[in-house]
Order: structure tokens, then C-alpha cells, then sequence
């Protein structure tokens, strides 16, 4: 990965494209899109991609844009900012039959502040949630899911926040995963601004080891929720 420069070229690119956010502009630096954006991106696929196969082997990698690759054109049909392009990196490689955004994954983000890796559900779908929720209700704290969250939270991982206002049915302020019942979805992720680090580690073995760490997240939902 080195022999990209990685992640610098790709946070140049982004910072550029973020002032030159329109066609024109892309569309004359194509080059550096496929050279600095493009290629490492399915560099960091491939490579983490094959790591990850190691503990799942159902995970699907695939080096392309809108595959493991998020693209970076906005659909702007229903926004009111016009601008036609993201300013950064999304990979994401997921597990199930389902479409990708609905099945548990590992997702890793670069912009040009900041760099986040992230395990597990986004959102729910409702069948899912329902399951969640559900299992929930039969869990105490001597529970994997519990031992799992407390072991993340207590190396410095964050947990989803929760985005319900009230308890779901079934659940009382007393039971140990109240707050775990109101979230749409269930992810860890870990975040930073310090790219500097960066030029000592490579950046794929450090994420290597956070994913290595959060493994068990997705394991649980892989097998309590699908």
C-alpha cells in the first residue's frame, strides 16, 4: 500500500475535489481520481478484504465501485445541496443475502479530517429490528452481547446511540439493555483525526487490528439476528 502513498493521495484528491466540487472539474482530473482515489481503494478492498475472509468466509469483497466501493456521485434529485460528488472514501464489505446496506458489515471512511472504522448494523430493517429487539428482551448481563459491548466500550470503541425516544414494548428503564432497545441499529466504531500517525503505521495493518477487535460484534448478529 505504501507504494500509493496511502491514505495521503487519496485525502489530496478529496481535499481538492471538496473545492472543486463540479463535473467540469472531475472530469479533467480523471487521472488523479483513478490514480489517488480509484486504485488504492480497491487496494484496501483486496487487502482487508482478504483478512477479513480469514474469520468470514461468507464476506463479500468485491474491488468495485459500487460494490465494496461506495461511488462518489450524490444523487442530488432531493437535496438541496447541488454539489455532485462526496468528498470521501467508503468501503464496505458485508455478510448475507440480503442488499449490502441491510446486512451486518465492516465499513472503513476516509475524508480529509477524519479517518473511522465501523462493525456491525447501520439500520436495521424492520424484520430485523423486530428480532433484535426481541432477543433482547430474554438477555441479562451475564450475556455474550453484554460481555462483547462492555469489552469494546472499555478499549475506547464507541456504540451506536440510540435514535428512539421511548422504550419499546416489552422493556422497562430496569432492564440491563433498556438503552440497547432503543437504538435503529448496532455498531461499533472507532474515529480519529490523527493522520500524522500515518506516516509511521501503515494504515491497513492498523485497521487490521480495530476490525480484529470488533469482530465479535458481527459475529453475534450473524448469528442471533439472520
Amino acid at each position: 500500500m505504501k507504494e500509493y502513498e496511502f491514505p495521503f493521495n487519496t485525502i489530496q484528491f478529496l481535499s481538492k475535489l471538496a473545492k472543486n466540487n463540479n463535473r467540469e472539474w472531475f472530469h479533467a482530473h480523471r487521472n488523479e481520481y483513478e490514480k489517488n482515489f480509484l486504485l488504492p481503494a480497491k487496494m484496501v478492498v483486496i487487502e482487508l478484504g482478504s483478512f477479513i475472509r480469514e474469520y468470514f468466509p461468507q464476506i463479500i469483497a468485491e474491488p468495485e465501485i459500487n460494490k465494496s466501493i461506495f461511488r462518489l456521485n450524490r444523487d442530488t434529485r432531493f437535496s438541496k445541496d447541488k454539489k455532485p460528488y462526496k468528498t470521501n472514501l467508503g468501503i464496505y464489505f458485508w455478510e448475507g443475502k440480503r442488499k449490502k446496506l441491510e446486512c451486518s458489515g465492516f465499513y472503513f471512511h476516509i475524508e480529509p479530517k477524519s479517518f473511522l472504522i465501523a462493525v456491525g448494523f447501520y439500520i436495521f430493517p424492520p424484520d430485523i429490528l423486530k428480532k433484535y429487539r426481541h432477543h433482547l428482551l430474554q438477555l441479562t448481563k451475564n450475556s455474550d452481547l453484554y460481555k462483547i459491548i462492555s469489552k469494546l466500550k472499555s478499549k475506547g470503541y464507541s456504540i451506536e446511540e440510540k435514535k428512539f425516544k421511548k422504550l419499546p414494548s416489552g422493556f422497562t428503564s430496569e432492564h440491563p439493555f433498556a438503552e440497547l432497545s432503543t437504538y435503529s441499529g448496532l455498531y461499533a466504531m472507532f474515529e480519529t483525526n490523527d493522520f500524522d500517525q500515518f506516516k509511521e503505521k501503515d494504515i491497513i495493518e492498523f485497521s487490521k487490528k480495530i476490525i480484529k477487535d470488533m469482530m465479535p460484534l458481527h459475529k453475534w448478529i450473524v448469528e442471533n439476528l439472520y
